[in-house]
């Protein structure tokens, strides 16, 4: 298949997962009107959050079960939907977490409802209070809407079941990783890169990769194996996907990432980075600028020439390439057939390329 066609396949399959959307928030919005005005808005504010992603998610469900033999657009494009949903609410979440008003340069569910009550001339504290109330309950739709679209997918009995045990562990897990985030982020302690490893995995990769794939795989009518094993790929790849996150927070470009790369220095955010940084003899040089809320550009080239020479990034970029490796070497075991290696195998070399 060529690229023309690739593309065009890619492009119908989020049309379809887009489709999906738009009828759910069309219902929804129905529905919100009979408790009133005010309601349809939060719907509508979360509808726009929800547009114009990658649907990266979505994608990981469709590899595998295109690769394992699945046939259904409707149903897999429905799961992927079920995933998309899963992501807005753990990223309305998150930035709930975080207190950031905006993603990309552009209002967050918090902005907006934030944004119209400094406009109306509410003062700042309660317009803030406002928009991570609104957050907070926009969050919550979004999470039991991911439910609600796996329920309504035609398939087996015992398919759906698996499928709701995926998305429920899934959300198990994700959250025990921002809690495990959040209490790291408030300890006098650094902790060690294995405990970030962790943490990371499970606030992030589980449900960016292990779980679309495995649900790919399942609705497929995979055998148990075959998931268990596109899980492993998703926990290798994932965490791999995570740690470029932490090199691209301070060394990429807002061009390149939609996001400032003074953040995580300013924030202080706990990183592979910073982990292995503290066991070494530049730690304190560094140590004064992380956490640093009015970090200038000159400290943050002073911070990152000090990560470099203590091999800070270079040692997280050895973590990418183990796991990227493991990863790969997984598809090349005898029970994956070439179809599955083949799709899965991009995978790998999109994540090694962000790293680039």
């Amino acid at each position: 298949m060529d690229g023309d066609h690739l593309r065009a396949g890619t492009h119908a399959r989020q049309e379809r997962v887009d489709a999906v959307l738009d009828a759910f928030f069309t219902l929804a919005k129905r529905r919100a009107e009979s408790v009133g005005h005010r309601y349809v808005e939060l719907w509508q504010v979360l509808e726009r959050n929800t547009s114009g992603g990658k649907r990266f998610r979505p994608r990981m469900v469709q590899t595998s079960y295109d690769a394992l033999g699945g046939t259904d657009d409707d149903a897999v494009a429905r799961v992927g939907a079920a995933f998309e949903l899963l992501h807005t609410a753990l990223i309305v979440h998150d930035d709930v977490i975080d207190r950031d008003f905006s993603r990309r340069g552009i209002p967050n569910v918090s902005g907006s409802y934030r944004d119209t009550a400094t406009t109306a001339g509410i003062p700042t504290p309660a317009a803030e209070h406002r928009g991570m109330s609104a957050a907070v309950i926009a969050g919550d739709l979004a999470l039991a809407g991911a439910s609600r679209l796996l329920l309504d997918v035609a398939c087996e009995h015992d398919t759906r079941a698996r499928l709701l045990d995926i998305l429920d562990e899934a959300i198990f897990v994700s959250a025990g990783g921002e809690m495990v985030d959040v209490e790291l982020s408030l300890s006098a302690e650094l902790p060690t890169v294995d405990e970030i490893l962790d943490m990371e995995r499970a606030k992030t990769a589980v449900y960016s990769f292990e779980a679309p794939l495995q649900a790919g795989a399942v609705l497929a009518g995979a055998s148990d194996a075959m998931v268990q094993l596109v899980g492993e790929f998703g926990r290798e790849v994932g965490v791999a996907y995570q740690v470029v996150d932490d090199l691209l927070g301070v060394f990429g470009t807002e061009e390149a990432t939609g996001k400032t790369t003074l953040g995580d220095l300013r924030e202080g955010k706990r990183t592979v980075l910073v982990a292995h940084a503290a066991t070494t003899d530049e730690w304190f040089a560094i140590r004064p600028f992380v956490g640093k809320a009015d970090l200038t550009e000159a400290e943050a080239e002073h911070v990152r020439a000090r990560l470099e020479s203590c091999g800070a990034r270079a040692f997280a970029e050895s973590l990418v390439d183990q796991h990227a490796r493991r990863a790969l070497d997984l598809l090349n075991g005898p029970d994956v057939g070439d179809r599955l290696r083949e799709a899965l195998s991009p995978v790998v070399q999109t994540v090694l390329e962000r790293a680039r």
